[in-house]
């Protein structure tokens, strides 16, 4: 199969909806293929989610895009993912942040995502078994925080995780359906902005959902 081609073919598509040219930029250099099982290869830029095993997908490349839009990173950020499930968005994150801390809770796909993300050449990436405690507090202030998986609200551990200005992706709602948002943190309280309807798996853990 002609990977290349058909990534150009999925970035044509999500193009009409994504104006950031960075972020497709990023995404034209991200192998999806590698992030997928072997099997699945084949459908690796087809505009959904797949199959990654252990109950958890790779999201779908335009929710990608948007989300990491979102952020709007200009190069020098330091970001955290939350969720870092086979390491593709992390890897997309690092194409445009100066560095990505990407948490995930099941080490079989913490695992995985490192050796596939180092494979690739990434350096600026860390990625580690997630704690109790939402988000990664150890290396935070963050300029942005994306989080890759569906949370019952915004909770405030991640905001005071943020530095001032710093902007906070999540899709929130019930366990089948959310919005997207982006929580922008002021000096004054919070900004929030709706992206639009989604679907990820449930965010498990202490201020989140429950196993």
């Amino acid at each position: 199969m002609d990977f290349d081609k058909a990534r150009r073919i999925l970035i044509d598509s999500i193009s009409h909806d994504i104006k950031d040219r960075h972020v497709l930029l990023a995404m034209s250099r991200v192998p999806r293929e590698w992030f997928v099982p072997l099997d699945l290869q084949p459908s690796a830029y087809d505009d959904r989610p797949l199959s990654i095993g252990c109950g958890q997908t790779i999201s779908q490349p335009y929710i990608v895009a948007l989300m990491t839009e979102a952020l709007e990173l200009k190069g020098r950020e330091k970001v955290l993912e939350i969720g870092t499930g086979s390491g593709y968005q992390a890897a997309v994150l690092a194409e445009l942040a100066r560095y990505v801390y990407s948490v995930e809770r099941i080490p079989e796909l913490a695992e995985t995502a490192a050796r596939v993300l180092s494979g690739l050449g990434y350096k600026n990436v860390q990625v580690e078994v997630a704690g109790d405690e939402l988000g990664c507090a150890k290396y935070a202030p963050y300029d942005g925080i994306l989080v890759a998986a569906a949370a019952p609200s915004v909770h405030q551990t991640l905001i005071d995780q943020l530095y001032e200005g710093g902007r906070l992706v999540i899709p929130v709602g019930s366990r089948l359906e959310q919005e997207l948002l982006r929580v922008t943190k002021l000096r004054s309280g919070i900004r929030t902005e709706r992206l639009g309807g989604c679907r990820f798996v449930p965010l498990i853990g202490r201020d989140a959902w429950q196993e």
